[in-house]
């Protein structure tokens, strides 16, 4: 059993707590999802989730191991069959844990390695992404994860008012040598506010202390439709140390024209922890994914990186071809794979949105979740 979450200041040294964050091609013990049960998400749609699922836990599992949690023993029951009858048997485990929603990129914690090598948890508050009221189960997700996967996690708080500091994993993005991509609409907007009055200075302090970041980059507007208002993990990823990919919009009467070229301007002009110019890699978009008169957030800068695996939303969409090549091309040490997400996305979000990552420890501790082949049926 851990212990109670510790709280952590952010005023002092910004680099006081020796910790890094991994990037996400970086080796992991595991990847956490949650079992779709939210119908209101996916609208006349919710029938089919299940099984995006369960071809997700399908193609990670053989790669590395799956953690789901269920909401309710209905709804275990559910994931168990559904698993099976898709032919995932193992290297799978099944937990109890009350959630509102599935999207753990936003309501789990993020796993940072300390200056011994080994993982801690960051669990930021969540706050339903300051506009969802039924959000209390998602808040506890953090804490559910730290003591089922018997590592130590903190609880941030900010710089300025010693409040528990608001984030979601979706909004952050990292090369893992210290640099941080993040957008001024999620944080710096009048919008959706995660963390009224905190500044620019702030955030960048906040991100020192509690990932290790040297260097924020700072983007402006994510994509249309993005119900997070500004989530980076929709537009600019990292791929390996200095390179970029950026989703990126070529027709100028697409409403993601122009955010995109400023987008590709800043990232120009940017530099990595270490003071070097990026490599710039243009993913296109697909056309517009409509679904009653919305427009949604579809875009391939949505995949997800596992051991040895890029699992990367497609649409039904000529681009699709395209947006795998050039993934395949920048990760050539990985397989590529695209799982269909036109029925996903109308939940507004797709793979990466679903997934959070364990980064294995260089060095683990006594006590910790042990490795391996995990039978399904053996699920806690």
């Amino acid at each position: 059993m851990t212990a109670k979450p510790r709280a952590t200041h952010t005023s002092g040294s910004p680099g006081g707590r020796a910790v890094r964050w991994p990037a996400e091609w970086e080796r992991h013990d595991a990847t956490w999802i949650a079992w779709p049960h939210c119908a209101a998400d996916w609208p006349g749609k919710i029938a089919t989730i299940p099984w995006v699922h369960a071809e997700i836990a399908r193609l990670l599992a053989v790669h590395e191991r799956v953690e789901i949690l269920c909401h309710s023993a209905a709804i275990y029951a559910a994931a168990h069959r559904t698993l099976a009858a898709h032919g995932v048997t193992r290297n799978v485990r099944l937990h109890r844990c009350p959630t509102d929603r599935a999207w753990l990129r936003d309501s789990a914690p993020t796993g940072v390695l300390t200056r011994d090598g080994s993982l801690e948890w960051v669990h930021w508050s969540f706050d339903g992404w300051a506009k969802y009221p039924n959000h209390r189960r998602d808040a506890k997700v953090g804490a559910f994860v730290a003591r089922t996967s018997r590592v130590p996690c903190t609880e941030p708080l900010r710089p300025d008012t010693g409040a528990r500091a608001v984030l979601e994993g979706g909004g952050i993005e990292t090369d893992g040598r210290g640099t941080l991509l993040v957008t001024e609409e999620w944080l710096l907007s009048r919008v959706q506010v995660r963390n009224p009055g905190l500044s620019r200075a702030g955030y960048e302090s906040l991100f020192a202390r509690e990932l290790g970041i040297r260097n924020t980059i700072w983007l402006g507007e994510g994509c249309v439709g993005d119900d997070t208002h500004g989530h980076v993990d929709d537009i600019a990823r990292f791929v390996a140390p200095g390179v970029v990919v950026l989703a990126h919009e070529a027709d100028s009467g697409d409403a993601n024209h122009r955010p995109s070229v400023d987008n590709l301007k800043r990232l120009r002009s940017a530099r990595d922890a270490r003071g070097r110019a990026l490599t710039i890699v243009p993913l296109p978009f697909p056309r517009a994914v409509m679904m009653d008169g919305v427009r949604l957030p579809a875009s391939y800068a949505n995949f997800y990186i596992a051991n040895g695996v890029v699992i990367v939303p497609t649409f039904n969409d000529p681009a699709d071809r395209e947006a795998l090549d050039t993934l395949a091309r920048v990760m050539p040490r990985h397989e590529v794979v695209g799982i269909h997400s036109l029925d996903l996305v109308w939940g507004r979000g797709t793979l990466h949105c679903l997934t959070q990552q364990q980064p294995a420890a260089l060095r683990p501790r006594r006590g910790t979740a042990r490795r391996g082949v995990t039978p399904i049926d053996g699920a806690q």
